[in-house]
């Protein structure tokens, strides 16, 4: 259905019509189901897998960490090499569902054998390694990245479900229908408990799959006519074109490079908060986990409110908005003398997650060509893993070089996340925002 006449129709019924159409709700629980996914592999329970499966004491502890970082860099680094090539992909053929339902079965077939191998135990080793953690590490690198391929697809077929002016709405229904995914996937936490946490990856893998089918099931591709064929590593030929254009597209590489430092305060503050809520600030494991889920309904609130503020006030305004809520909640944490200030960071923190992917998916949309758009989605993801290899490392640099400070340096590399987030206003604020792209 053209995005024009079916907002003609929904014109009618308001806002609810909106959100209640077939393609707009299927669309967003795919946003539920991936959410699922994020929240109980990328942030929970695959942390507390190998925390139990290496874990012991405080070396072991450290052990257990890296393996963490170099799994998440190494999905990173295969997302930063890929990821503009999917959106030459989209721009040449227009398919995006295609691509969502191949990558999401796979993440979806990862993760499930992820449970397997984790309750097993097999004979040899792998690197050294014991064979079935080995196995589960590379599964968890290959369900990661393809979750994260999906994402490059289901972000620009947003362009697909609405006029310019619901673009705003859509996006914040979405990122809220999601962030709910997350209570959903906590689900599971009462049947697994305190120990045997692999047992959590066959039903999320199950939760993904499920929650993906209306997406699989009732949006259609629209693909474009092509007139000739290419393969698939020739599209590096038209992104490295399309950095040439660089002037062209001004306003947009702006963004992007706003983007890289917003996100990289972002992702870094996910893949750290756990650990800097218990050491530094005495969360018990409990405690942690009631703090998530605050942050989840106050990600909720801000998805759904900024899908609305930036109707009002435009996606550059908003952004700015988003920023300096990122930059306080990294502020009262950094300071925070008790867990009564950390719990406010949390919230605030939860608010501005939640409205930056609301926000900033709208930009690209108001910044580039349509016939450009796939490959900006592309290189809007690359800008997004290259901040989250980027941001763990120097978080992570810090705390080594002024381990002797104790607890002060968690929070030096925490106030560094103060500065990216800084930078990124910088740019953002040096965007030219005309409501189009600049040519």
């Amino acid at each position: 259905m053209d995005p024009q006449i079916g907002s003609e129709t929904r014109k009618r019924k308001g806002n609810l019509g909106l959100y209640l159409s077939l393609p707009v709700m299927s669309w967003a629980l795919y946003d539920f189901a991936n959410t699922i996914f994020s929240s109980n592999i990328n942030t929970i329970f695959w942390p507390f897998y190998l925390d139990e499966a290496i874990g012991g004491n405080e070396v072991l502890d450290q052990v257990a960490s890296t393996f963490i970082s170099y799994a998440n860099a190494i999905a990173s680094l295969l997302l930063v090499v890929f990821s503009p090539l999917f959106g030459v992909m989209i721009d040449r053929t227009g398919r995006k569902k295609k691509y969502i339902v191949l990558f999401t079965l796979l993440a979806a077939a990862g993760t499930f054998l992820m449970g397997v191998f984790g309750g097993v135990k097999l004979d040899g080793t792998l690197f050294g390694v014991p064979m079935a953690l080995a196995l589960v590490v590379i599964l968890y690198i290959f369900a990661k990245f393809f979750y994260h391929s999906s994402l490059v697809f289901y972000d620009s077929m947003i362009t697909d479900l609405g006029t310019k002016e619901e673009l705003p709405l859509i996006s914040g229904f979405g990122v809220a229908v999601g962030y709910v995914g997350t209570l959903a996937g906590l689900a599971v936490y009462p049947f697994i408990g305190d120990t045997g946490y692999h047992r959590a990856f066959i039903p999320t893998a199950l939760l993904f799959l499920v929650f993906s089918l209306p997406l699989f099931l009732f949006l259609k591709d629209r693909p474009t006519a092509q007139t000739e064929k290419h393969s698939f590593l020739s599209g590096y030929k038209e992104i490295w074109q399309t950095f040439k254009e660089m002037k062209s597209y001004q306003a947009a590489f702006t963004f992007l490079i706003a983007y890289f430092f917003l996100n990289d305060a972002i992702a870094t503050a996910i893949s750290m908060m756990a650990i800097y809520a218990k050491n530094v600030v005495d969360f018990s494991s409990g405690a942690f986990i009631l703090l998530y889920l605050v942050s989840t309904v106050t990600s909720i609130i801000g998805s759904f409110l900024f899908g609305y503020i930036t109707k009002a006030k435009g996606s550059k305004t908003s952004i700015i908005y988003v920023g300096v809520i990122l930059l306080a909640a990294l502020a009262v944490a950094v300071f925070a003398p008790n867990a009564g200030w950390f719990w406010l960071a949390g919230s605030m923190f939860g608010i501005s997650l939640g409205a930056m992917w609301v926000t900033s998916r709208t930009f690209i949309v108001e910044l580039t060509p349509e016939g450009k758009r796939g490959q900006f989605f592309g290189l809007f993801a690359f800008s997004g893993k290259v901040s989250a290899i980027v941001g763990p490392f120097l978080y992570g640099t810090i705390t080594l070089l002024f381990s002797d400070l104790g607890d002060t340096a968690s929070r030096l590399a925490l106030g560094s996340l103060m500065l990216m987030a800084l930078v990124g206003l910088v740019f953002l604020i040096k965007v030219e925002d005309r409501g189009a792209w600049v040519k």
